[in-house]
């Protein structure tokens, strides 16, 4: 792992402040959400980057401390996104085409985590109704 910068760190941290703002985006932050941040950050961006934090370790986990801790704290949705859209205008250059990709891709997975378990539960609900009528 090499060390980087602190504005590699700071990076993953607003990154974690995004998925929070998304996620919290309708006032409550679900289990599915924060899984589907967790499996992304293991998944696809520990693989992409090895950049250390300040304690050693892989930065990316920024990425779930600073959404964990918001989430206990229960801060403002709408101001986490204004804080990350100001960070992203004045450090563009650290927001790469593959890092763009895939915090696009993170944040789409932290919107749907819910909405699929809703669809399908509620799928599964209405499935032996439907199934009377055939």
């Amino acid at each position: 792992m090499k060390k980087e910068n602190s504005s590699h760190s700071l990076l993953f941290e607003k990154l974690g402040e995004l998925f929070y703002a998304i996620a919290a985006v309708d006032k409550k932050v679900h289990e599915q959400e924060f899984d589907a941040l967790r499996q992304f950050v293991t998944g696809k961006w520990k693989k992409l980057e090895n950049s250390q934090d300040p304690f050693e370790t892989n930065a990316v986990y920024q990425m779930e401390i600073v959404f964990s801790w918001f989430d206990y704290k229960d801060k403002d949705a709408w101001e986490c996104f204004e804080s990350f859209r100001h960070f992203k205008k004045t450090h563009e250059h650290l927001f790469t085409q593959q890092r763009n990709d895939l915090f696009l891709k993170t944040a789409s997975a932290i919107a749907n985590a819910c909405f699929f378990k809703y669809q399908q539960r509620k799928y599964h609900q209405h499935d032996g109704k439907i199934r009377k009528f055939r």
